[in-house]
């Protein structure tokens, strides 16, 4: 559930422009990646899409069904600069470990969220007995500013959960219809896992100032008369007071917004900068295996290693 995938390219927050019209929506399509044993669809950051607001990364990871006991989530060490990971887990159970000496299993419901800042290595793997994994994972960009905060971790058992009309709502992160949920952030943003039990219809509120995308992780959904399938994001853009969902019954999707970063942002393998020389120097930092980035003796294996830079340093 971290970037594995060497693509040998650097993902730019410039590079994608915004669609025409506020009241279009982009399909965003996702692309398959393994990621420690576990199929992943990767919709961000993607050539359509670079950016939601401070999200820059968004993974779901299965549902998948493990057949036998070896079987299951395992990645080893590796670092990150410059982001927040952010977990959700709906079902499974996963082993979090890192740097800081943190060791916490995150079950459906919670979320798990690292704040690397100037540099943290964890590891995640599934519990002993675990049969199932579904979960997203999602990156958030730390501002310039706040590049370079202490690493840290927090584990968030208990989110704000509400019903309506058919449709239970999870607050993950940031504010909501006079709602908030306890995560850390470091810019304006919002997450909100909805879940249909039957086929249902609902108006969200939205800030005009944010921009917003709906991921369908489950069954299918319709906005504005336009269907998107699991794993097709919905980009809805900036501008909008309000967005009408329809679910199929059984349908879950995760919404996500913020407000621009308004910054360049640039994302090669697990590190987030402002810069090519910050993100060069980090992988030189764990490349030379420097404490800038600590060590998980709980773990037996080698640590993951990146490809060689994608330009010159």
């Amino acid at each position: 559930m971290s970037n594995l995938v060497n693509e040998g390219s650097l993902s730019s927050s410039l590079d994608c422009p915004l669609v025409d019209g506020k009241r279009q929506v982009q399909h965003v399509s996702a692309r398959t990646a393994d990621v420690g044993g576990i199929p992943v669809n990767r919709v961000l950051p993607s050539r359509q899409r670079r950016l939601v607001g401070a999200w820059c990364f968004l993974d779901h990871a299965g549902p998948a069904v493990f057949k036998s006991d070896s079987a299951g989530l395992r990645v080893g060490p590796h670092p990150h600069i410059g982001l927040q990971t952010f977990t959700w887990m709906i079902e499974g159970e996963v082993l979090h470990r890192d740097s800081l000496g943190s060791e916490q299993v995150i079950r459906p419901g919670q979320v798990n969220l690292m704040t690397a800042g100037r540099g943290i290595s964890h590891t995640e793997e599934s519990v002993a007995g675990a049969s199932h994994l579904h979960a997203a994972q999602l990156w958030i960009a730390l501002p310039e500013a706040s590049r370079n905060t202490e690493p840290r971790f927090d584990h968030y058992a208990e989110l704000p959960r509400w019903q309506a009309h058919g449709v239970e709502l999870t607050l993950l992160i940031g504010e909501f219809d006079g709602r908030r949920a306890p995560p850390l952030t470091f810019s304006p943003l919002v997450g909100l896992d909805l879940e249909a039990s039957r086929a249902a219809t609902i108006s969200l509120p939205l800030r005009d100032d944010f921009e917003y995308a709906v991921l369908p992780l489950d069954g299918e959904l319709e906005i504005g008369g336009e269907r998107f399938v699991a794993n097709e994001l919905a980009y809805l853009g900036r501008g909008r007071d309000e967005v009408e969902l329809s679910m199929s019954a059984g349908g879950r999707a995760i919404l996500i917004g913020g407000e621009p970063l308004g910054e360049e942002v640039l994302i090669w393998w697990n590190f987030v900068g402002h810069s090519k020389a910050e993100i060069a120097e980090a992988q030189r930092d764990w490349e030379a295996g420097s404490e800038r980035f600590g060590s998980i003796p709980q773990w037996s294996g080698e640590r993951l290693m990146p490809a060689p830079l994608p330009w010159k340093v």
